[in-house]
């Protein structure tokens, strides 16, 4: 995963990546955030300062989430992989702590406005669990993506092309500009992108140590 960074720039977040297309889904493992009010009043406050721009998809709360690791296409993966990969991710992660991060301010990056998250070097062990759990399962060569990366949380996705500026402007003067958000379980869900907004279904929840 390329570094997240602010941009001068705009682009179209919803080009069809390699092997997406209308109706695929695809088993990733995010930290979706049901109930985290913290982290929605943050969102809403910069959703709120951006939503007279043009060019723009807002993430309602419900969608609001952290990309953690990827699995495959649902197609191409079967349905025991995932129970025993769910299996596997519990067993791993029985012993986690809870995580806090702090999430923002908000950066403009080239395809979306999204929320840096600091002490985000707490979420590598997480992550590691998941990428092993995968690895239980379907071999380590099989195990998607880097294991280098930058979490963020989305609030909104760039439609189109175009200069950055009034984004940049739009969140600068949003306050508070950062909100303290507690993690205490990772979700695996089968996910889509039909409608310029990843929606998904979650197939278990895995939770962290009390």
């Amino acid at each position: 995963m390329t570094a997240i960074g602010s941009s001068d720039h705009m682009r179209n977040h919803w080009w069809w990546r390699p092997g997406w297309r209308v109706g695929r889904r695809m088993y990733t493992w995010h930290v979706t955030f049901s109930g985290q009010r913290a982290l929605h009043s943050l969102a809403r406050n910069y959703r709120d300062a951006l939503a007279p721009l043009p060019a723009l998809d807002l993430i309602p709360e419900q969608w609001l989430h952290l990309t953690m690791q990827g699995i495959g296409f649902t197609d191409e993966i079967s349905g025991q992989d995932i129970t025993d990969i769910a299996e596997a991710a519990r067993k791993r992660l029985a012993t986690q702590p809870p995580v806090t991060v702090t999430a923002g301010p908000a950066i403009v990056d080239p395809e979306a406005i999204m929320l840096t998250v600091h002490r985000a070097d707490s979420l590598d062990p997480v992550r590691a669990a998941i990428r092993a759990a995968i690895a239980d399962v379907r071999g380590a060569a099989n195990v998607p993506e880097s294991e280098e990366w930058t979490p963020h949380i989305s609030v909104a996705y760039s439609n189109s092309d175009g200069p950055a500026g009034p984004y940049i402007d739009a969140i600068g003067p949003v306050t508070p500009r950062t909100g303290k958000v507690s993690i205490t379980s990772v979700q695996l869900i089968q996910l889509g992108r039909d409608t310029r907004l990843y929606q998904w279904t979650t197939r278990a929840d895995v939770p962290f140590s009390s």
